[in-house]
C-alpha cells in the first residue's frame, strides 16, 4: 500500500469518527430540549416549539438533519441509514399529530389520552441515543 492511501484511510476513519461523536453529541441535545416526565408533557413541551414557529418545531430535531447529511456527503444509503431517516421521519410525524390532535383539533382517543399520561422511565430520554447510535455506527463502518 502507498503512503496516500494509508494516509487516505487514516482521514476517511478519522472523519467518521467525528461524525459519530457529532451524532451522539446531537442525540444528548435532542434528548435534553425534549425530556419530561410524560409524553403529554413532551408534547406540550414540543407544542410551545411549534406555537412559536413550525420551523423551529422542526429545527429541535438536529439528528434527522445531520443523518441526512452525513447519508449525502459520504453518498451512504444504505439499509441502517434508511431506517435512521425513516424512523427519524416517523418520530417527528408522530409528534405532529398528536399535537395536531390534542391541540389543535382537540379531538384525542381516550386511549392515546390515558397513554399521554403515563410516566416515562428516566431512561427513555436516552432512547435516541440507545436505538440511533449504534444504527449510525453500522452504517459509517459496514
Amino acid at each position: 500500500m502507498h503512503y496516500s492511501q494509508e494516509l487516505d484511510k487514516i482521514l476517511l476513519m478519522s472523519i467518521l469518527i467525528q461524525f459519530t461523536v457529532i451524532m451522539i453529541v446531537l442525540e444528548l441535545i435532542e434528548a435534553k430540549m425534549q425530556k419530561a416526565s410524560t409524553l403529554g408533557t413532551m408534547i406540550e413541551r414540543l407544542y410551545g416549539y411549534y406555537q412559536k414557529s413550525v420551523f423551529l418545531f422542526f429545527l429541535i430535531h438536529p439528528t434527522f438533519y445531520f443523518a441526512l447529511f452525513v447519508s449525502l456527503y459520504l453518498d451512504l444509503l444504505d439499509f441502517y441509514m434508511i431506517v435512521i431517516l425513516l424512523m427519524k421521519t416517523f418520530d417527528i410525524f408522530f409528534k405532529i399529530e398528536m399535537i395536531k390532535q390534542k391541540y389543535i383539533t382537540k379531538n384525542m382517543e381516550r386511549e392515546l389520552t390515558s397513554m399521554l399520561e403515563l410516566k416515562m422511565a428516566p431512561w427513555m430520554e436516552y432512547l435516541g441515543v440507545i436505538i440511533y447510535v449504534p444504527l449510525f455506527i453500522m452504517a459509517l463502518f459496514t
